[in-house]
């Protein structure tokens, strides 16, 4: 049986019917890949011609493939609550009400509505971050690795900055502290050890091509044991005395103090701003939990300085990260509707009996749809999970999830299913076992989870 031409399919009553559906290059594309398929199988023996209705599925797969975006959902069941793979950080309802508010028309991003003419478009958080962080003037970029560089670039183009060799950090993707201060123009000075750093290294290292004392936070890493570094308080201090300006990156940029929920020892953003120093960095996708910018905090003089570098505009945010931030920063207003609120600070923070409670829920929905222990043997546990993100390093964090050991498949075989499924569940393995950690799993997806559990299990070849 001959194969039919790509015409004569794309003029078929399913061909039209596909074109008024897809745009024309994907139904030409997947029906032209098909038949190419084809033929190569007859080629090679692999089978006989298929005719033209028995080739509409194969069709059909493909163009779903070729029209299905490739950035798409997935339900992230490790625990991991900013899971870099897996976007950071949710955005909460109020961001995505305000991204969608400001986007589908148009906006007043730099109109001063009250004085009928052109406006700044980080006047939309500077007035939040004020009441928040007690700055006096803030400003925004795409990540805090460009809000580190911006500001570095600005305040020492051309001359040095003191740094402390331990916090030579390096981020995801082998994104280093001192690369980014090579791009930015400005000479590193290191000085102290790795576990090490006292207050006189920094007063040895001050100088006529000193520009800027710069303090860098731990916040993907610790070093423990004989150690020892300086205080922010005492930098502050060491920078008047110089007539200096000090600069802290925070990396993280924590807005309330998770300290009081027992989740880590990270610094407050309002804490580090009181003590004096003259610029703040952090990010808006890791603890903030917004969605994903650097911002950069401190006093008017040097944040009016890096809105006027040319390298700000390269660097800006866009309407829809401004809106999503400014949303989020709104919760922030009232710590208690932050953690209610904002997804990344709820899982952070949520006690331990209330996952258990989730996954015991979710547990329950898969022996409903599941035939245990037939398919596999399910039961809660007790777990432990982490920020991640670069976020809280060494903080563990109390959960629960749901243990499901496989009949007839391995647990890594189990694993691809749920991966490879729609939408995608992202699970992990630990001791033969696959886990749902329900820290990260929200109450509306448990039913989802189940389905594609049980999808899962059900294909058992």
């Amino acid at each position: 049986m001959n194969l039919p031409p790509v015409d004569e399919v794309l003029k078929g009553p399913q061909g039209q019917k596909w074109l008024g559906l897809h745009p024309r290059r994907f139904v030409l594309s997947a029906i032209r890949q098909v038949l190419d398929d084809a033929r190569r199988e007859i080629r090679q023996g692999g089978r006989p011609a298929l005719g033209t209705e028995a080739l509409y599925p194969l069709i059909e797969k493909r163009i779903k493939v070729l029209t299905t975006p490739s950035l798409r959902r997935v339900i992230n069941a490790t625990g991991i609550v900013l899971h870099t793979n897996l976007g950071r950080a949710p955005l909460s309802n109020a961001a995505l009400e305000n991204i969608i508010r400001v986007s589908k028309g148009y906006s007043n991003l730099e109109y001063n509505i009250e004085e009928g003419k052109r406006g700044k478009r980080y006047t939309h958080i500077k007035r939040l971050l004020r009441e928040i962080a007690a700055a006096e003037d803030a400003t925004a970029v795409n990540n805090n690795a460009a809000a580190v560089m911006l500001a570095l670039s600005t305040l020492a183009r051309g001359k040095e900055v003191v740094v402390s060799r331990g916090e030579l950090v390096e981020i995801g993707g082998s994104f280093r502290i001192p690369d980014v201060m090579a791009q930015s123009g400005a000479v590193l000075r290191e000085i102290g050890t790795t576990n090490k750093t006292h207050l006189k290294d920094y007063e040895a290292a001050i100088g006529p091509e000193t520009a800027l004392i710069m303090k860098v936070h731990q916040s993907n890493y610790k070093i423990t044991g004989f150690t020892s570094d300086v205080s922010i308080e005492e930098l502050v201090a060491l920078g008047k005395r110089h007539r200096i300006p000090v600069m802290y990156d925070l990396g993280s940029g924590c807005l309330i103090n998770l300290r009081a929920y027992g989740v880590g020892s990270e610094p407050v953003v309002k804490e580090v701003v009181e003590s004096g120093v003259d610029i703040v960095t952090f990010s808006g996708d890791k603890l903030l939990g917004g969605p994903q910018a650097g911002i950069i905090a401190g006093k008017t003089e040097y944040v009016e300085r890096m809105n006027k570098n040319p390298l700000a505009r390269a660097l800006r945010i866009d309407k829809m990260t401004l809106a999503g931030l400014e949303a989020t920063l709104f919760d922030y207003a009232d710590p208690d509707r932050a953690v209610k609120n904002i997804p990344t600070v709820r899982m952070l923070v949520e006690a331990p009996e209330s996952i258990r409670q989730r996954a015991m829920a979710l547990a329950q929905v898969i022996k409903k749809g599941v035939k245990t222990p037939e398919k596999a043997r399910v039961e809660v546990i007790g777990d432990s999970s982490e920020a991640g993100g670069g976020s809280l390093p060494g903080v563990s964090l109390v959960s629960h999830a749901v243990s499901v050991r496989p009949e007839g498949m391995s647990p890594n075989r189990l694993e691809e299913r749920l991966r490879k499924g729609a939408p995608a569940v992202i699970a992990r393995i630990k001791e033969d076992a696959l886990l749902l950690d329900a820290r990260t799993i929200a109450q509306d997806e448990i039913e989802t989870v189940a389905a594609c559990l049980k999808t899962a299990l059900g294909e058992i070849s």
